[in-house]
């Protein structure tokens, strides 16, 4: 999908408190940072941030982190955050560079929301939830961690849970029709799970974790 250069997105980027300028300096200090030791949890492709603002409001006594490497994307994240929330930062970089933000053991939780698909079979090492990927998530987790994961994209959720299977992931709470299943009370949404939703299409959603006595 193609971004809306936005002019003023430069100068929110800059001037907004709960952007991190640079991420690969809080590696290890994340603690410090946020002035506790809550848990941290991460969404990679936060978009404009509804999902992880919702969340941070919701459970104050976690630190939630949102990564997105669209500037005109995160800075309109930025720009909606209520700047009383202090558990709540965000990162305009690539996920690919995970490690160079986070320390072992330094985040406890991944989500993954409606991530890109990469529908070709040639780009599937592309996918988020590719092995490659899924090893480089248990690097930075370290003894333990977990990942909840929700798509639109039936072919892209088949294929992850293959790919957790197949890095021995422990999966649960499945669900091929979220929004009427059980899970659905305690369910956030995305901006783009509401515009799905609206067109009554499924939302496909797991929850796989390791080292966790699950």
């Amino acid at each position: 999908m193609r971004v809306r250069k936005k002019p003023w997105a430069e100068q929110e980027l800059q001037t907004n408190s709960h952007v991190i300028k640079q991420p690969a300096e809080q590696r290890g200090k994340w603690q410090q940072y946020f002035g506790n030791h809550h848990p941290i949890y991460v969404e990679i492709g936060c978009g404009k941030g509804g999902f992880i603002t919702k969340n941070a409001l919701t459970y104050p006594h976690i630190n939630f982190i949102g990564l997105e490497r669209q500037k005109s994307v995160i800075a309109v994240a930025a720009r909606r955050t209520e700047k009383s929330l202090t558990n709540l930062a965000l990162i305009c970089d690539n996920a690919l560079n995970l490690s160079d933000f986070f320390q072992v053991g330094e985040i406890q939780r991944l989500y993954l929301n409606f991530s890109d698909p990469w529908p070709k079979k040639r780009y599937a090492k592309r996918r988020l939830t590719h092995r490659n990927f899924l090893q480089s998530y248990r690097q930075i987790f370290g003894e333990k961690g977990e990942i909840f994961l929700k798509t639109d994209n039936k072919a892209l959720f088949e294929f992850s849970l293959n790919e957790f299977c197949a890095d021995d992931w422990k999966l649960s709470h499945i669900c091929f029709d979220l929004h009427n299943s059980p899970y659905m009370e305690q369910n956030i949404m995305t901006e783009y799970e509401q515009k799905f939703s609206k067109l009554n299409m499924p939302i496909y959603r797991l929850e796989a974790r390791y080292g966790m006595g699950e």
